[in-house]
């Protein structure tokens, strides 16, 4: 381990709330401290300190306490902390928080997992709370085991961040059973962005293979975020952040213009501390102090643009909302909180109508209110878009921020779908707008066009269902063994892990589990369902299209190539090719087919005749086998997405083919125009010589969508 790790010990705030929990004498976990008398943590851990399984989901009870102790601060005394009810949200194998069965073994991610406890008493002095902010891709992290010594600590970098947890690359240190619910804490911003929660299992599998720089992948651990520990626990009081410097003299300065009387200063700041959970200074209540409360905390500050409006609306009559004042608070809470605009009572309030609303779709929605945004985030659900929406200012000459453009979008389609929420969504609009600096007339307006554009687009839109998906992480663990878990997709926003293999298993046994998965899992037509293997560059050669289970007397069997469309994709793109690939996905209508031939055995060769057709996304490979894995190699290095190629066959003939069969073919149609090739080829047994025997795909069109937390680096998240 690199020396540095051990300056951790020099991050004050997080080793003043780092909690270890305790079972008899012995640490079996961490947590972290978020105000003075309550600690957040794993609810693993918690079972694990009272000897209970893991995964049991009934909450514990005040019979029940837990034992920790915070080590860098008093490492000789215990506090007894026990279960709030209200906040166990024990591991389950759904993202419904009412369907609470526990995840199968193995099984990751999963959601859940979390827990407060609530101390006997306040926490030792010199104990405070931890600082929170949201995950930032680029920021390194460190963590500390349980036990609180200096060492073990380890490092660890972000690979993918996706709902509910976000996957880390360990650089430094190994993960250990100690580290479960600990902060992760990013040194360069101070602050906390996540709580450790499980490790990828390595032990029963075989080391991977080194990459070209001689090394081997980082083994993988996984956090909950603070996005999805505000949406599993929305009672939870705010969470500290660290002190905000940007802005805060004009906010003091501005303060002091608007609120001019002791009293109307001393009125809204015990409003905000009753608010933010906080004591408030009373009769000592000054400028200083209520802007220092509102920066403190999570929402603080919208929090306390809202009290000042209600304040300064009763003491000045009239529409305060468009005075030049309100403008300028406006334009300095954004400078202080850039990507809060909302206070946590009209966040909530928020969300609790759009858990209920259905007929949006957030990756639409994104696109429509911020059509030239450049890599939206992927929006699990409409609550989480909105929160991407608050973070956007508006474009000039627009007058209705993103955030409220989305809600009035969102409301206008529930009304069209005949939804009871729209008119609670349009009240909602019409009480945050004026606070947001908007007028009525305005929102009613953006309203109206939004209504027509949406009436336009209905009867544009065809109502064709979106076919499930089952795909497949495939694991090779030797020329005929394998690992593997299988997710389930589906156009209504499903996208779960439904069955996991963790020993090694043959090809027919890979089989027999995707059929499984078809029969129970899918429950739309089971013939529209497309099956999707994620395989390294080195495996798409696998003969997966061929793979069959023949069934018993009374079955036909199945053959996934020909039964339904089979199709690999790289589990190893990376942020280099994401800009080819993404390039090569919006030329696609237009761009020609490439044919990579004999010609192209020589890596410069094909390396130039991909740089010299930068649009081409669908390319026919066909040369001799021994030179296939390199091309493709490349062909992904460089962003294509759809590569057909044969594995035996090559030649003048079997080029023009290929040529032929993509030709003027939408490249959605392709895994079913291939599918058809090798139907064909099993209908005629008596030629051997059909190009469809040995056909294989590589399709990673627009719709990628890889698993969410896949053991290979998954630097390409979810377009």
């Amino acid at each position: 381990m690199r020396p540095d790790v051990t300056s951790a010990l020099a991050d004050a705030p997080l080793h003043r709330a780092f909690v270890s929990v305790l079972s008899g004498s012995r640490p079996v976990g961490a947590a972290v401290l978020i105000t003075p008398r309550l600690v957040l943590t794993c609810a693993h851990v918690v079972n694990s300190a009272l000897g209970r399984d893991r995964f049991d989901t009934a909450p514990p009870t005040r019979d029940h306490p837990v034992a920790v102790r915070l080590p860098h601060v008093h490492r000789e005394r215990r506090l007894t902390g026990r279960v709030l009810p209200e906040m166990w949200r024990p591991p389950r194998a759904r993202p419904e928080a009412a369907h609470p069965n526990p995840p199968p073994v193995g099984t990751l991610p999963y959601y859940g997992d979390l827990a407060v406890l609530e101390l006997d008493a306040d926490a030792p002095v010199g104990a405070e709370p931890a600082p929170f902010l949201p995950q930032r891709d680029s920021s390194e992290v460190v963590a500390l085991w349980a036990s609180g010594h200096a060492l073990p600590t380890l490092r660890a970098m972000p690979r993918v961040s996706a709902h509910p947890w976000t996957a880390f690359d360990v650089l430094g240190g190994t993960v250990a059973d100690g580290f479960s619910g600990g902060p992760l804490w990013d040194r360069e911003r101070q602050a906390v962005v996540g709580l450790v929660v499980a490790a990828h299992e390595t032990a029963a599998l075989p080391k991977p293979p080194p990459g070209p720089d001689g090394r081997r992948p980082p083994a993988a651990m996984y956090a909950i975020g603070l996005s999805s520990v505000e949406a599993e626990l929305p009672g939870l009081p705010p969470l500290a952040v660290p002190a905000a410097g940007r802005g805060r003299q004009q906010l003091l300065e501005l303060l002091e213009q608007l609120l001019t009387t002791r009293r109307g200063i001393r009125e809204c700041e015990e409003r905000l501390a009753a608010q933010l959970g906080r004591r408030s200074a009373g009769p000592a209540a000054d400028v200083e102090r209520l802007a220092g409360l509102a920066m403190g905390v999570r929402r603080g500050v919208p929090e306390l643009l809202d009290i000042v409006y209600d304040h300064l609306a009763e003491c000045r009559p009239g529409n305060f909302a468009e005075s030049g004042d309100w403008t300028r608070t406006l334009r300095i809470a954004r400078l202080i909180s850039p990507g809060e605009r909302l206070s946590l009572r009209r966040r909530r309030n928020l969300n609790a109508l759009l858990t209920q609303c259905h007929p949006a779709d957030p990756a639409i929605l994104l696109r429509t209110v911020l059509p030239h945004a450049a890599d939206l985030p992927k929006s699990v659900d409409l609550a989480d878009a909105t929160h991407v929406l608050e973070g956007y200012d508006s474009q000039p000459g627009q007058f209705i921020p993103p955030l409220l453009q989305g809600v009035i979008h969102i409301s206008v389609q529930e009304r069209t779908a005949g939804g009871y929420l729209a008119d609670d969504l349009d009240a909602w609009v019409r009480s945050t707008a004026p606070r947001l600096g908007v007028t009525p007339a305005a929102a009613d307006q953006f309203r109206a066009d939004a209504t027509l554009a949406h009436a336009g687009t209905a009867m544009a839109r065809t109502a064709e269902p979106v076919p499930p998906r089952v795909q497949v992480e495939l694991l090779p663990v030797a020329p005929h063994l394998f690992t593997y878990q299988i997710w389930v997709w589906s156009g209504e926003g499903r996208h779960e892990v439904v069955l996991t293999q963790d020993t090694e298993v043959s090809s027919r046994q890979v089989v027999e589990g995707i059929r499984r998965v078809l029969n129970t899992e899918v429950q739309e037509h089971p013939a529209t369902a497309q099956v999707e293997f994620f395989v390294a560059p080195a495996w798409l050669r696998l003969d997966v299209d061929t793979w069959d289970f023949p069934g018993d007397a009374d079955d036909a069997g199945f053959y996934p190539g020909i039964t339904r469309r089979v199709v690999l994709r790289s589990s190893e793109r990376s942020r280099e090719t994401y800009a080819g690939w993404k390039r090569r996905s919006s030329a696609l209508p237009t761009a020609p087919r490439l044919l990579l031939d004999g010609g192209c055995t020589d890596p410069a060769v094909t390396r130039a005749r991909l740089e010299v057709s930068p649009d081409a996304g669908i390319v026919v490979v066909c040369c001799d086998r021994q030179h296939q894995g390199g091309i493709l190699q490349q062909c992904i290095q460089a962003g294509v997405h759809t590569v057909l190629w044969h594995r035996e066959d090559h030649g003048g003939q079997l080029a023009t083919d290929l040529l032929a069969l993509v030709e003027g073919i939408d490249h959605t149609h392709i895994p079913e125009a291939v599918r058809m090739e090798r139907a064909k080829a099993v209908a005629d047994p008596d030629c051997p010589t059909h190009h469809g025997r040995r056909l294989s795909l590589l399709h990673d069109g627009p719709d990628h969508r890889p698993p969410p937390l896949a053991p290979d680096p998954w630097a390409l998240t979810q377009p």
